[in-house]
């Protein structure tokens, strides 16, 4: 991770479709939206039949962002061809990032026929899976834990293909998001915490699934409902006719929702709906308690100034300022910081220039607005806190009167298993000064630090049910036994 980007890095983004003459074209624009949950490759797979009448797999993908891995738009009407695709963006949690053969969708042909799958999440017993395949014989081609998943479908001795979904599924621990080609059908599964979101939707007749709704406001796509934890959904062409979708449950042990609630601080755009709820909402909601648990006050009784680090914290800064207004407290909020959006995935920053420009390739201040006033950046996470600092110290450029930094989310503390990626527990700011927030404070060079804490953090999302998400990058506790060589697998690779 760049020091200019220090955020925890997304997941992944799936968007599967059934029915739909342009399959291949509706996922490139349900990947589009979905671009800020993988920004490292991109890949699409249709299914088709071809003039002997078989079932064809068309694969295409490489690296890059959507709109470049498909620059050429003639790839959609001569290859790309087919009434059901699926598709995946991606930012690696699990294999390796530099290898090709570990970007999705999957693709292979088992004695059932083509299969392919693209997956949102981390498996959490994904090396003790892998280890037990080899030993009975399979070969891996890549490092990623979704291929796990294929060959416990294609090494099942059950004949019918559901089932042998349905069975592999059930093997598997801690989260996913699935969408699952076949010849014949569009799988989509959701692991039964409902770590990662999934959601159902339908247009012009086909029925379509996405990490998000965003994917499916930009194809006009109507919302349906989300795929419920622990539920999978098949589609096939009598779902087409009588509008109905197949819905199996993947284990029949309850177990307790966690959803990951980054997806509500950070991963997740706004205008989507997850989880039962607008995001947008959920964000005001977390800068509200924000704002009512840690406010600021100018010290001479003049207005406050409050400004996001765009484009992420906008809403929750919004929520923040509105909050401080109902609390008596005069303030404005304020477009401080430009961030330019054309630095590319690859902007090089050679040798001592890294030090030199920093945070300035990315942003820029608006001085007049910052220059003698009380100044409160919202912002949602802490990682290094690199960009952080050198925020602040651009920011200490326009002569403010006091820099106060606020949090909406926890300190971070501990990684993910579950499909976020974050720098080593030890480059972690909230480890390296040992959970000390006036320490943290003392080395961002701020007048003051505050985060949310866990309780006040679930208390914003309450409307939600806080018993159901999960907080183990904050706290710890993970919902799920993480074996110790699948942690390791993930910061070696």
């Amino acid at each position: 991770m760049n020091g200019f980007n220090d955020k925890p890095k997304c997941h992944c983004g799936v968007f599967g479709i059934f029915g739909a003459a342009d399959s291949a074209l509706k996922t490139y624009y349900g990947l589009h939206a979905l671009q800020h949950r993988g920004q490292e490759a991109a890949g699409i797979v249709t299914q088709h039949i071809n003039e002997n009448a078989h079932s064809v797999f068309n694969v295409h993908k490489g690296e890059g962002l959507v709109s470049e891995v498909f620059a050429d738009s003639t790839i959609f009407e001569n290859f790309l061809t087919g009434h059901s695709a699926i598709g995946h963006n991606r930012y690696s949690t699990t294999g390796s990032a530099k290898s090709r053969k570990n970007i999705q969708p999957f693709v292979v042909n088992y004695r059932l026929g083509n299969l392919a799958v693209a997956h949102n999440g981390n498996l959490t017993n994904a090396t003790l899976l892998r280890e037990e395949l080899i030993n009975e014989g399979s070969i891996f081609q890549t490092t990623s834990d979704t291929e796990v998943i294929l060959h416990l479908i294609a090494r099942s001795r059950l004949d019918n293909q559901i089932e042998q979904v349905r069975e592999a599924l059930s093997k598997l621990e801690g989260a996913y998001s699935l969408t699952i080609l076949t010849d014949d059908k569009l799988i989509a599964a959701r692991d039964p915490y409902g770590f990662r979101p999934l959601v159902l939707g339908k247009v012009n007749g086909a029925f379509v699934v996405a990490s998000e709704t965003c994917a499916f406001d930009i194809i006009s796509a109507k919302f349906i409902r989300e795929v419920n934890a622990g539920e999978m959904i098949v589609i096939d062409h009598a779902s087409l006719n009588n509008n109905k979708v197949n819905s199996y449950r993947i284990s029949e042990i309850p177990v307790e929702q966690k959803h990951c609630v980054f997806e509500y601080i950070y991963f997740s755009r706004p205008d989507s709906f997850i989880y039962g709820h607008n995001v947008d909402k959920m964000r005001r909601r977390l800068g509200k308690v924000l704002a009512r648990k840690h406010p600021v006050y100018d010290k001479d009784g003049e207005k406050v100034i409050v400004i996001s680090v765009p484009d992420s914290s906008n809403t929750t800064a919004l929520g923040y300022q509105t909050e401080l207004d109902k609390l008596g407290i005069d303030s404005k909020l304020e477009i401080g910081l430009i961030r330019s959006h054309y630095i590319g995935r690859t902007f090089i920053l050679p040798g001592q220039q890294k030090r030199e420009i920093g945070v300035r390739i990315k942003f820029n201040i608006v001085k007049g607005v910052l220059e003698g006033r009380t100044v409160v950046i919202v912002d949602d996470s802490i990682v290094r806190g690199t960009t952080s600092k050198q925020l602040v110290n651009l920011i200490r450029e326009a002569n403010p009167k006091e820099i106060h930094l606020r949090i909406s989310s926890s300190p971070i503390h501990h990684p993910c298993f579950y499909g976020m990626d974050f720098p080593s527990k030890e480059e972690l700011i909230a480890n390296m000064h040992n959970g000390d927030i006036k320490s943290i404070e003392k080395s961002l060079e701020v007048d003051s630090l505050e985060y949310l804490t866990i309780d006040e953090m679930l208390e914003a999302v309450e409307e939600a049910n806080p018993d159901n998400f999960c907080t183990a990058c904050f706290s710890g506790k993970y919902p799920t036994p993480v074996d110790t060589s699948f942690k390791k697998e993930i910061y070696e690779l």
